[in-house]
């Protein structure tokens, strides 16, 4: 008999809701849920990868260990023992610090990763802690930090009631919104037109959100801080400035001002390939608006002035009288409070061995792990935890890791898939699915363009003698704690019998809404909690209970900017709908059609390097090179290579025969471990000086589907 159940999709950050079918412990249909109150009824093509990823044959059931005539199956217990005792030993031989932990990007989408992964970080006391965060939002965190108070006091648009909305490097139609949970941010933003608003997008190719804005600014990459200083001059110099009801906490404006009178539009047109006279205009027209925000995101995150991009996105809507407005930059009030119950953020308390580079919110920049295993000495990484990530294709110089990985003592892995990056694990702990697990959005409600609150049971049942996510984190915590002192064996029983559910339940009666996950289920397809409200500043966190809109540490960076001429070819990732970076191209419904893992280039560039649409072509950086088709698009500025992020299922040894089949090249084999933002130690992505070349017939390079690994190795 079909029974139907409502959840969230939990494989992006849109939050959208879905009705499924189920017959036989099998899903029949999945469609959007009319009824859920934040995304009534709209969905992406990657919820259909729900089934497709509980249905893959790719896809580990139970533990694996690596031995020299292949993997072997293991017993649960057997495995977390055998895990916990090889961290043991390589701290007790090495220290502390030899053993490292990399926490991929689907933690976040899982709240059992987010309640029971802490605890087990904190075991490991290791300050070689890393994360996707450094290869994508750290920025952003850095900012709230220094500005607010909280890493994750984050200023969210809202997008529903703004008459303007500036956009820099952000293409929320195809990321369903990054930062600024919004599922169909398509009509959202079409709204804002209709109702005689503006929206702008400045970005190096005409993307689809490009496509849809009233004005498209192709920005040469990189160069996003000059444009939004002179958008700050001329704020400041055509008396434009108008703190609003927040002037009284806020400090640093005349600091600004002296930073902003440096970079007039004139001294800056040339570096950022748009005219004096366009920015001025933007200025205006966002400092007039009714409501107004300014919003960075990847583009800006992953270049070598991205704290500064982010920072200064939030100064042009604090000047202009919008931050904590509606129709601004506002701030969510999570049915679950997440800020009030995690650190604020650790700012330079410790800096990485070799590189010296600075530890944020306990964690150091990614950039730096591969040099941190090749590089002999005291404190040097011998051992490796990876939970649900795929560091070989997401972060800088991903041949340089992966050849990192193979010198390791000893490397495991919590992950479903043996990929890129677990191919390399001596023991592979795979969790459940994503239906076989409850859901809870503890991060994206506090990053939401609503408050709303919605709680997920289990589709599926938990298929026997599996483990869920954090019963694996749990075992393990237990296990590495299990000689300790009494509190710290303490910490890791109560929260292992307690579970996610009772967790999330404490979270919810003592946050803002008072309401407990028994009343929370009786809303099966979610709680709508109302429209963002003004929150500052008696949500600070900050010492003083002011705003310092100029930190120091920003100034000083800011202040020894140069304008220069770019390179002839610089760099830059792209997004795709159907793609969310390196995990769903083992389903065959959503790599089918077109390949998309091609070198976009300008007509201009692609007759100068002597290459033809669909053409083999090769793109050379400092750190490496890739061979794969030429697509000759317009909608590309010239002197832009754009390549998209997350392919390269190639290495022998991995287990994903649909994605070995579409197998493409990894963007990051071309960007640069040594580039990074000097301001956070975020990685460098976009904005990589590189150089193209015609591939000459018989050469024998590999294309975007030439594969050398058989599928399944």
């Amino acid at each position: 008999m079909p029974t139907t159940h409502f959840r969230t999709c939990n494989l992006c950050e849109a939050m959208c809701g879905l009705e499924l079918t189920v017959e036989d412990n099998r899903v029949t249909s999945i469609r959007g849920d009319k009824d859920d109150p934040f995304s009534r009824g709209h969905i992406c093509p990657k919820a259909l990868a729900l089934k497709d990823i509980q249905e893959d044959p790719d896809r580990l059931r139970v533990p694996l260990r690596r031995t020299k005539s292949g993997w072997e199956p293991l017993a649960w217990d057997d495995a977390l023992d055998l895990a916990a005792a090889k961290i043991l030993q390589i701290q007790k031989s090495h220290g502390r610090d030899a053993m490292a932990a990399y926490l991929g990007n689907p933690n976040v989408h899982n709240y059992g990763s987010l309640l029971y992964g802490p605890p087990l970080l904190r075991a490991l006391r290791t300050k070689n802690r890393y994360s996707a965060t450094s290869v994508d939002q750290l920025p952003h965190h850095v900012v709230a930090r220094l500005l607010f108070g909280h890493q994750l006091l984050l200023p969210i648009p809202d997008i529903d009631r703004t008459d303007y909305l500036l956009m820099f490097g952000a293409n929320p139609v195809v990321s369903n919104g990054s930062l600024m949970s919004a599922p169909d941010v398509k009509r959202r933003l079409q709204a804002i037109s209709a109702r005689g608003g503006t929206v702008v997008v400045v970005d190096p190719r005409r993307t689809k959100t490009a496509e849809l804005a009233d004005q498209h600014l192709a920005i040469v990459p990189g160069t996003d801080v000059f444009a939004l200083l002179a958008i700050a001059h001329t704020i400041f110099s055509e008396g434009l400035v108008n703190l609003g009801r927040l002037a009284h906490v806020i400090d640093g404006v005349a600091a600004i001002a002296k930073l902003a009178r440096q970079f007039p539009p004139e001294r800056v047109a040339e570096t950022v390939g748009l005219k004096a006279n366009t920015l001025r205009e933007v200025a205006r027209a966002f400092a007039s608006a009714k409501s107004a925000v300014c919003y960075g995101r990847m583009g800006v995150s992953v270049q070598r002035h991205g704290t500064l991009c982010q920072w200064l996105t939030v100064v042009l809507t604090t000047l202009t009288g919008n931050l904590d407005r509606a129709g601004g930059a506002m701030f969510t009030t999570p049915a679950v409070d997440v800020l009030a119950q995690t650190s604020r953020g650790g700012v330079g308390r410790y800096h990485s061995r070799v590189r010296g580079l600075p530890e944020f919110g306990g964690e150091l920049p990614v950039a730096t792990l591969a040099e941190e295993i090749l590089t002999p000495g005291e404190g040097q990484v011998r051992g490796l935890l990876t939970v649900a990530g795929n560091p070989v294709l997401s972060t800088p110089n991903g041949q340089q890791l992966d050849r990192a990985l193979q010198s390791l003592a000893w490397m495991v892995s919590i992950d479903m898939y043996r990929n890129e990056t677990t191919r390399h694990a001596d023991l592979i702990l795979p969790p459940t699915p994503p239906l076989e697990r409850d859901h809870y959005d503890l991060v994206f409600h506090v990053l939401a363009i609503r408050n709303t609150a919605k709680f997920s049971p289990a589709t599926l049942p938990q298929t026997e003698g599996s483990l869920h996510e954090w019963e694996i984190l749990s075992g393990l915590h237990r296990r590495l704690v299990a000689h300790a002192p009494a509190r710290r064996r303490l910490e890791a029983g109560v929260t292992g019998r307690l579970g996610p559910r009772r967790l999330l339940d404490l979270g919810l009666r003592v946050g803002p809404a008072g309401m407990g996950l028994q009343k929370l289920r009786r809303h099966p397809h979610g709680i709508d909690l109302g429209p963002l409200i003004p929150q500052l500043p008696a949500r600070l966190f900050t010492r003083s209970g002011r705003i310092d809109l100029a930190p120091e540490k920003f100034l000083a960076a800011a202040n020894n900017l140069e304008c220069e001429t770019a390179p002839s070819l610089l760099l830059i990732g792209r997004r795709h709908l159907r793609s969310n970076n390196s995990w769903l191209h083992n389903s065959s419904r959503l790599v089918k059609g077109k390949p998309r893992c091609t070198v976009q280039l300008h007509p201009t560039d692609a007759a100068h390097a002597g290459v033809t649409d669909g053409a083999l072509t090769r793109v050379r950086s400092r750190v490496g090179e890739v061979v794969l088709p030429c697509e000759v698009s317009t909608e590309i500025r010239p002197g832009v290579v754009s390549i998209p992020h997350g392919w390269g299922h190639t290495p022998a040894g991995i287990a994903l025969r649909v994605a070995q089949m579409h197998a493409g090249v990894s963007v990051n084999d071309l960007t640069d471990d040594q580039q990074i933002d000097p301001v956070s130690g975020n990685a460098v992505l976009n904005g990589v000086e590189v150089t193209v070349s015609a591939v000459e017939h018989g050469s024998g390079a590999l294309g975007a589907h030439e594969n050398p690994a058989s599928p399944g190795d």
